[in-house]
């Protein structure tokens, strides 16, 4: 009787063994599942991350190789121009140099890359930085960014403001040229604001802390005036 329950007893607890494993085995198993739905699933959302990212921004014609300013010139020397539309620094800099820029590009002495950051639209209710430099890419898309950045200039509002307003921006694009219908659409889909990103995220990157910087062949100039960048230029192509 007692070599019964004995036996009873040990197939007991060999059933409760082969259940505990069975278990075991199921808990394993369903844990390398998710595991490995979280691995596809991670998978998956960094490929389409990375793909959003590389596709996000849209460079305008014109932009140099890393898109992060317009060319204008084939100069031997490398005249690089960071600058905000709001930036009254930046204004004087453009009506007082600009005409020796355009010189210097029409003679073949300068490459110029123009960088038109948003550093300033903490002084805009609108963030007026980053929407005139959208608009100058969508002028670049229509190779007309350096017209379009004298009148930005020419037309530049006091810091502080909302700025000019989007259709403001589309009559100085028809002022220069461009189909204003045009423009106006590249202004509202926000074409290049995150071009725009890109160049002012660049720029910081660089060491680029205010408005205007001017670098002649990557030495920042100190005089800018156009003697001071004549000069640079013509030493720089020495």
């Amino acid at each position: 009787m007692s070599s019964r329950k004995g036996r009873k007893e040990a197939a007991r607890v060999v059933r409760e063994q082969m259940a505990r494993e069975r278990r075991r085995k199921r808990t394993l198993w369903a844990s390398v599942a998710a595991v490995a739905v979280l691995v596809v699933a991670g998978l998956i959302g960094w490929s389409l991350w990375s793909g959003e990212r590389s596709g996000e921004v849209t460079v305008p014609t014109g932009a140099n190789s890393n898109g992060t300013g317009i060319v204008a010139g084939s100069g031997p020397v490398t005249v690089d121009i960071y600058e905000d539309f709001l930036c009254p620094a930046c204004k004087q800099f453009d009506e007082s140099a600009g005409p020796t820029v355009d010189r210097l590009i029409s003679e073949g002495k300068a490459r110029v890359v123009y960088h038109p950051v948003a550093y300033l639209n903490r002084y805009s209710t609108t963030q007026y930085s980053t929407r005139s430099s959208a608009a100058s890419g969508c002028a670049a898309e229509n190779g007309r960014f350096r017209e379009y950045a004298k009148r930005l200039f020419a037309a530049q509002p006091a810091e502080g403001g909302t700025g000019l307003s989007d259709d403001q921006l589309a009559d100085l694009a028809a002022e220069v040229g461009m189909d204003r219908d045009g423009f106006a659409a590249c202004l509202r889909d926000g074409t290049f604001k995150p071009w725009t990103d890109r160049v002012t995220d660049e720029a910081s990157r660089a060491g680029i802390t205010g408005t205007p910087t001017v670098l002649v062949n990557g030495e920042e100039l100190t005089e800018r005036t156009p003697e001071g960048l004549t000069a640079a230029v013509e030493a720089a192509g020495r």
